[in-house]
């Protein structure tokens, strides 16, 4: 829905159907306007209070609906913690979760971070408790966190797609946006992701304008760097090997254009395309579809993301492989502002927690 939603909303047509259609959608966004400044109003005025669960967490969210990196800069946070020898978690609300409770995003990321907890609830106090009490974790990361005020967090971090940042100018429905862009002003870091798809004076832009709602807000810059593809068996290929490549492209996420542009980049012939909605729950019926689009070109292979890859959970359709395309964060800029906050979470956990 994400995706053509943002088809419609991105085109410049005059016609009259699309004015009207445009229309039709900002009349739906004000009953939403209004529930996000009144929530908002609430927490900024003290009427609601969020709650502080005892140690430090990092809140990585967005402005606006769709892909904008998040599970990958997650993961960057978790492994660094990792790397300091400290006990982190994650926090999501898993949305799209299956029938054992995990969605894609999960159990991506078990794929890479198999000793960091992922738990998942809409009742993210309630699982904060359980990472503190139950499994003794000393810094959670709160997924998808910019809107979940009930937490209090130590560090705000929100990602912006530097191809399109601020949801076309308007909030949901009539653009992307899940609240003004003035709500920057609660951030204390603000990563324009996919910096590398654009140009040096579109960031200049981006960080113009960010910073005149947000003046201190701390800057950085971020690419989606591929990493190497892999299948359902853990099976793995160089990210050479895409090169003149004929595959066919499947994927059931929020940014799809970019996940196709990066095969692209990577030098695949994608012959063809087939988005599906955002956590999409493959089925039977889907997996044929797949097929007999693959066999139509005669594809070399089937590349999908790792959400996808999660659910899929085969290394072949029919006589055609399939792997997920692995993706991880990389600070193009800003690195070192990161790593002082990170640090500065470390301060603030009990030395004789370690």
């Amino acid at each position: 829905m994400i995706h053509q939603l943002k088809e419609l909303i991105a085109s410049k047509s005059n016609t009259l159907g699309a004015l009207a259609l445009k229309a039709v959608l900002w009349c739906a966004s004000q009953p939403y306007a209004a529930g996000v400044w009144l929530r908002n109003a609430a927490f900024d005025r003290q009427l609601k209070k969020s709650t502080h669960v005892g140690v430090p967490i990092i809140s990585v969210g967005n402005l606006t609906a769709g892909g904008t990196g998040k599970t990958p800069m997650v993961a960057h946070l978790a492994h660094w913690f990792r790397a300091k020898n400290r006990r982190v978690a994650i926090l999501s609300r898993g949305y799209g979760a299956g029938v054992d409770g995990r969605n894609d995003e999960a159990k991506e990321l078990e794929h890479g971070l198999p000793d960091v907890p992922h738990l998942q609830s809409p009742d993210r106090i309630a699982m904060a408790r359980i990472a503190i009490d139950e499994l003794d974790m000393e810094v959670l990361l709160l997924d998808d966190g910019f809107q979940h005020r009930r937490i209090a967090r130590s560090l705000e971090i929100v990602l912006l797609d530097a191809r399109e940042p601020f949801g076309f100018g308007y909030l949901l429905p009539r653009g992307l946006l899940r609240e003004p862009i003035r709500s920057l002003k609660r951030a204390d870091i603000v990563v324009a992701t996919r910096a590398d798809q654009v140009d040096a004076k579109q960031l200049a832009s981006i960080r113009s304008r960010v910073q005149r709602y947000a003046p201190k807000v701390a800057w950085l810059e971020a690419a989606h760097v591929a990493k190497g593809l892999r299948n359902a068996e853990g099976m793995t290929q160089e990210i050479d090997w895409l090169k003149d490549r004929k595959v066919l492209a499947a994927c059931g996420i929020g940014s799809p254009d970019a996940f196709f542009q990066t095969l692209q980049s990577l030098g695949a012939n994608v012959v063809n395309k087939i988005v599906f909605p955002d956590h999409h729950d493959y089925q039977a019926g889907d997996i044929r579809e797949i097929a007999v689009a693959a066999e139509a070109i005669d594809c070399d292979a089937i590349i999908c993301t790792g959400k996808d890859l999660a659910k899929i959970d085969v290394s072949m359709i029919e006589r055609f492989p399939i792997y997920s395309l692995d993706i991880e964060m990389e600070i193009l800029f800003g690195k070192e502002i990161l790593e002082d906050h990170l640090k500065e979470i470390v301060r603030q956990i009990p030395r004789d927690s370690a």
